[in-house]
């Protein structure tokens, strides 16, 4: 079911900050997933519509979608992201983007990729994609999508601006996303405005150091909130305490088993929560934000995440500015999605 709602009064502001005329996303924002599993329309209603292709690619799940003047998902899917050498994991992809766009020619494209990014020159090099490494994704998305324009941004930013725009972030001025999946990526809205940094990527939370001495982690630093927060590392983590060692489980098991009330998966939990509340706390007072919100599969956790996260945060942010500091969960499924295809509709604005 696609919702019709009245714009939230930050998307016109924003919008014109990113050149994207605000009355093209006038009135409908698609809120339901189920749009990502096989909802189409005809072919001929599609490619009588503008429509731009986002991309939304992260370590655990890659989307794409095709996406209307006005917000709508006409129509999209998802895959697995797959481990693999550089051209397998850009086959998967290319797969999915063809799917999606059947013989559709966007006017652009719109990616949001986990990072760190290349900006200016279109290359990726994702920490939890080991087989891309200044990876000329913009060059190859291009090359498979008829030579239209391709808008380059972080996940993070991606999903902060759509959960600004009719999310969790929607009454905020300013807001800090979070992601927290297989990795664990941010993204800034600053005064109504993304805040993307020099190189584009700003926001990069999942490696604020919060302990020097602490675990590896896949960046190459020691004691990363991802380290601590991602899904696999909690996983590990937990197993090395000694949790379902002989078995093949993931975040969602071990959330399961903190809301059931086992004390070791609680502890692993209020760890990853702590790590988060202190990257949260750090940005929070050089930024001056009061508002946060977290999404991705290790969110879905509900309580079990939230509850120490926000006894974290309360217990850390001491100065005043920050006392109002809130965490919410994200209320948007494909809010990186949207973000993604409004990259690519400011690349044509």
């Amino acid at each position: 079911m696609a919702v019709n709602c009245r714009l939230p009064a930050g998307l016109p502001r924003l919008l014109a900050i990113t050149s994207v005329c605000s009355s093209r996303l006038r009135i409908t924002l698609s809120l339901d997933l189920t749009a990502l599993t096989g909802g189409t329309m005809s072919d001929d209603e599609a490619m009588a519509r503008e429509t731009v292709l986002g991309i939304d690619i992260g370590g655990t799940k890659m989307a794409a979608a095709l996406v209307s003047a006005d917000g709508t998902i006409l129509t999209g899917d998802r895959i697995l992201t797959p481990a693999g050498e550089a051209d397998e994991v850009f086959a998967a992809l290319g797969e999915l983007i063809t799917r999606v766009r059947g013989d559709v020619t966007p006017m652009a494209v719109g990616i949001g990729s986990a990072g760190p990014l290349d900006q200016q020159h279109g290359l990726v090099s994702p920490v939890n994609i080991a087989g891309w490494r200044n990876f000329p994704l913009v060059d190859r998305v291009r090359a498979l999508t008829g030579d239209v324009p391709v808008a380059l941004g972080l996940d993070g930013h991606c999903f902060a601006l759509g959960e600004f725009w009719s999310g969790a972030g929607r009454d905020a001025d300013t807001l800090l996303g979070i992601v927290v999946s297989t990795g664990v990526g941010g993204g800034l809205v600053v005064d109504g405005r993304p805040w993307i940094g020099q190189s584009g990527n700003a926001a990069h939370i999942g490696h604020v150091v919060v302990d020097q001495d602490g675990e590896s982690c896949a960046c190459g630093s020691n004691g990363c909130v991802e380290a601590y927060a991602s899904g696999p590392r909690m996983v590990a983590r937990a197993k090395r305490r000694g949790w379902r060692t002989d078995e093949d489980v993931d975040a969602a098991v071990l959330a399961a088993d903190a809301a059931a009330g086992d004390a070791l998966a609680l502890a692993i939990f209020d760890d990853g929560a702590q790590a988060l509340a202190a990257g949260i706390v750090a940005t929070a007072v050089t930024v001056d934000l009061t508002t946060v919100v977290i999404g991705g599969g290790v969110a879905k956790a509900g309580p079990v995440l939230f509850d120490p996260v926000q006894a974290w945060v309360k217990r850390l942010a001491q100065l005043p500015f920050v006392a109002d500091l809130t965490v919410e969960p994200a209320q948007l499924d494909n809010a990186g999605l949207l973000g993604a295809a409004h990259l690519a509709w400011a690349s044509v604005a």
